[in-house]
């Protein structure tokens, strides 16, 4: 089926002399590759130009993420706030996160606590 479809679209029309594809698209999938329209397609197989397209390509894409890591370390410097916990304190828990808690979750409870915190690891994480 898929065979008929191709070869009713790149047959020559009897009253307008043009395939189909050429009326639709402006050129024939089924021709050569140097019979393509020119205006459309730019093809330069030599192996220079493909590496310096490489070279251009891979020095753009390493900006764009140079410039991204830069937008993404400002953003989390504004929004980063460093704890201030020193063990023997009271913490509150919050548990919106808890999901294997039993029972009615209506009148769950946003935080659970107080817990004494036992050891910091690191800046942001306690043990409790």
């Amino acid at each position: 089926m898929m065979q008929t479809l191709e070869d009713m679209k790149t047959s020559i029309h009897s009253s307008t002399n043009l395939t189909p594809a050429i009326i639709e698209k402006g050129w024939n999938p089924k021709l050569a590759q140097d019979s393509l329209r020119k205006d459309l397609v730019e093809i330069d197989p030599t192996a220079s130009n493909f590496k310096g397209i490489l070279a251009k390509a891979m020095k753009h894409a390493l900006q764009c993420m140079e410039e991204s890591f830069a937008y993404f370390e400002d953003k989390w410097d504004k929004s980063h706030a460093t704890s201030n916990f020193k063990v023997r304190d009271l913490l509150l828990v919050s548990t919106t996160n808890f999901n294997n808690i039993k029972g009615c979750k209506n009148p769950k409870d946003s935080f659970s606590g107080p817990f004494v915190i036992k050891a910091l690891n690191g800046e942001n994480a306690v043990e409790v």
